[in-house]
């Protein structure tokens, strides 16, 4: 599903990484961890197509990363689904348009099979408000569960995830955790960067590190 084979990555003239190598498995969950600047976001980012691959062999999703042209990312961006951390939702619309606008950005067209879809993927993460609400009516919960919907709207096989828990109390945060867990449990992939290590113990998975310009599997205690 992705594999990075003595990968550069470049950000704003920083090298970030060197000669990393890193593989996922399809049906894998997979937490990047590291410091807050020690590049999860710089990788992810090579993952979802916003930044290049400077050097070395990358594929993702049958996705060449060294020949990718921009007029291949949307369609990259298609079979993945990505969640941020402050959610990126549109705050002049309402959870239904700012929904509605992924699908129809992605090709959909009918308006029925758009409504049901929309009212399809707030149930499977438990959004329990008005599809007409404007996103600030919502808790952070909420709007982040939005945000996982919006990602799911495609039938993605790989949901990649930048620190989805950055700014929630911890509470909220494990039912996000939750949420991710019961995603991959229904057979979709997961790469998921985060800063907190007292959340990923509680959850199995892979974990690499990201430290100091390289990327290294850590091996989970038992």
């Amino acid at each position: 599903m992705i594999n990075l084979n003595n990968a550069t990555i470049v950000n704003e003239n920083n090298i970030i990484f060197t000669d990393v190598n890193f593989k996922v498995a399809t049906g894998e969950f997979v937490f990047l961890i590291g410091k807050t600047g020690s590049g999860k976001s710089s990788l992810l980012k090579v993952l979802y197509g916003d930044l290049p691959l400077s050097s070395g062999q990358g594929s993702i999703l049958d996705f060449d990363l060294t020949q990718i042209k921009d007029k291949q990312i949307p369609l990259l961006r298609r079979k993945l689904g990505v969640v941020f951390q402050d959610f990126k939702l549109l705050p002049d619309r309402t959870l239904f348009d700012n929904l509605a606008f992924v699908l129809k950005a992605t090709g959909w067209k009918e308006k029925t099979k758009i409504k049901e879809r929309v009212t399809e993927v707030l149930k499977l993460v438990n959004v329990n408000s008005s599809d007409q609400k404007f996103p600030f009516e919502l808790s952070g919960g909420e709007q982040q569960r939005v945000a996982i919907a919006r990602a799911l709207l495609n039938h993605p096989e790989l949901i990649i995830a930048d620190e989805p828990t950055g700014n929630l109390d911890p509470e909220t945060s494990q039912e996000i955790m939750q949420l991710f867990q019961k995603l991959h449990q229904g057979g979709i992939s997961i790469i998921m960067a985060t800063h907190d290590y007292n959340m990923i113990v509680k959850f199995p998975g892979k974990i690499f590190q990201c430290d100091q310009g390289s990327l290294n599997e850590v091996v989970r205690k038992k």
